[in-house]
C-alpha cells in the first residue's frame, strides 16, 4: 500500500494527499455546480445533501472498479517476489480507494454542516453501515470484472461503458422510491441502491421514506467479492512477468 502512494502520487509536492483531494475536488464542483442549476429543494429533498450523498457513493463505486482494471499492469513487477501475489495487488488498491473515498465523504460533509447545507446524521451506526456496504459491494464488483478481465480481454474494453450504466442503475441520482412500484424491487435486486439509501436513511431522517434490504446486499457483495478472488487466483499464470 505504501509503494501503490508513492507511485501513483509520488514524494513531492501533496503526494499522497491527492488520494484524498482528487475524489474531494470532483465532489465539490459537482454540488457546486448542481446547486447553482437546482432549486433548493426537489422532490422535498434537499438538494445539496441529496447530490452529495448520491455523488459521493457513485465515485467511490467507480473508483473501486476502475482501479482494480490496471491493478496488475500498474505493479506486475511486483510478482518477482515470492511473497506478493495478485490477491495482495488488488487488495491493497481497493483498501486505499475506500480510504481516501471515505476521508473526501468525512471532509466534504464537515465543510456542508458548517455551512447550514446538511444536518447532523440521524442514525450515525446506519450512515457507517451503509457506506461500507457501498464499499463492500463496489470492491466486490471491481474484482469480479478485473478476474473476469484476466481471462477474456473484451471485459476491459466494455468496463467503461458499465461504469457509466452505473450513474442510473446504482440510484446515486434517483431515490428508490421515486421508481414505480411495479419496478421498485426488480431494481433492488442491483445491489448499489440499498448502500445508498441507507446513507441517505441516515442524513435525511426517519420522515424521507427509503427501502433497503442490507442482508441481500450484503450476501450478494460476498459472493461477488469470493468469486472475483478465485478469479484472479485462478488466471495469475495468464499474467506476464517481465
Amino acid at each position: 500500500m505504501m509503494r501503490e502512494l508513492s507511485t501513483r502520487f509520488g514524494r513531492d509536492g501533496l503526494g499522497f494527499a491527492w488520494l484524498v483531494v482528487e475524489p474531494l475536488a470532483f465532489c465539490v464542483g459537482v454540488i457546486l455546480l448542481w446547486s447553482l442549476l437546482k432549486p433548493e429543494y426537489e422532490h422535498g429533498l434537499r438538494t445539496t445533501p441529496f447530490i452529495f450523498t448520491g455523488y459521493t457513493s457513485i465515485v467511490l463505486i467507480r473508483h473501486l472498479v476502475s482501479f482494480s482494471m490496471n491493478s496488475l499492469a500498474a505493479n506486475v513487477g511486483l510478482l518477482h517476489h515470492r511473497d506478493v501475489t495478485a490477491v495482495h495487488i488488488f487488495l491493497s488498491r481497493n483498501f486505499l480507494e475506500f480510504a481516501g473515498a471515505t476521508l473526501s465523504f468525512i471532509l466534504v460533509y464537515l465543510a456542508l454542516f458548517s455551512f447550514q447545507q446538511i444536518g447532523a446524521p440521524h442514525d450515525l451506526l446506519l450512515l457507517y453501515c451503509g457506506w461500507f456496504l457501498l464499499g463492500w459491494v463496489g470492491m466486490g464488483f471491481g474484482l469480479m470484472l478485473a478476474g473476469l478481465a484476466m481471462q477474456f480481454d473484451v471485459i476491459e474494453r466494455i468496463v467503461p461503458v458499465v461504469t457509466y450504466l452505473l450513474i442510473p442503475l446504482s440510484g446515486a441520482f434517483v431515490m428508490v422510491e421515486w421508481i414505480p412500484y411495479q419496478w421498485r424491487e426488480l431494481y433492488l435486486l442491483l445491489p448499489f441502491a440499498h448502500g445508498i439509501e441507507m446513507i441517505r436513511s441516515s442524513v435525511f431522517g426517519e420522515f424521507t421514506k427509503t427501502h433497503y434490504h442490507p442482508a441481500y446486499a450484503v450476501a450478494l457483495a460476498t459472493v461477488m467479492n469470493v468469486l472475483g478472488l478465485l478469479l484472479i487466483s485462478i488466471s495469475k499464470n495468464r499474467v506476464e512477468i517481465e
